[in-house]
């Protein structure tokens, strides 16, 4: 009997692990941690999960924050010798309260999972 393979559990593990690993560098590594973000949305979506709705609005997020991040890079930056103020900084936020946004998930969906696989001590005995 062939075991049939779970996508959205390897989707979900691959999102996760680029997730985190993207923010090490966050520039470079945002386009890591948005295509992470995107398959932790697709992944949830296609199991059901009940933090589907807020994995997608991270992901909606930090496309917002990572597209504005890029155009002010190709744009030449912001502050300093550069013409646009610092305060243009505001549009890339997106970007990293989307990144907590999805920490968040995980770890409320982490817990949830811990505390239904393991039994409590009133139904021990």
């Amino acid at each position: 009997m062939k075991k049939k393979t779970n996508w959205a559990h390897i989707l979900f593990i691959i999102g996760v692990v680029a997730t985190l690993l993207g923010a090490i560098d966050p520039l470079e590594g945002s386009i890591v941690v948005l295509i992470g973000s995107v398959l932790l949305a697709l992944s949830t979506r296609l199991s059901h999960d009940r933090y589907h709705k807020t994995f997608l609005t991270a992901s909606v997020l930090m496309a917002i924050g990572v597209a504005a991040m890029w155009i002010f890079t190709a744009l030449g930056g912001i502050g300093g010798t550069s013409p646009y103020s610092p305060w243009w900084g505001i549009f890339i936020l997106p970007y990293p309260i989307g990144w907590f946004v999805a920490l968040y998930a995980l770890i409320r969906r982490w817990l949830n999972k811990k505390h239904i696989s393991t039994p409590s001590e009133s139904n021990a005995f």
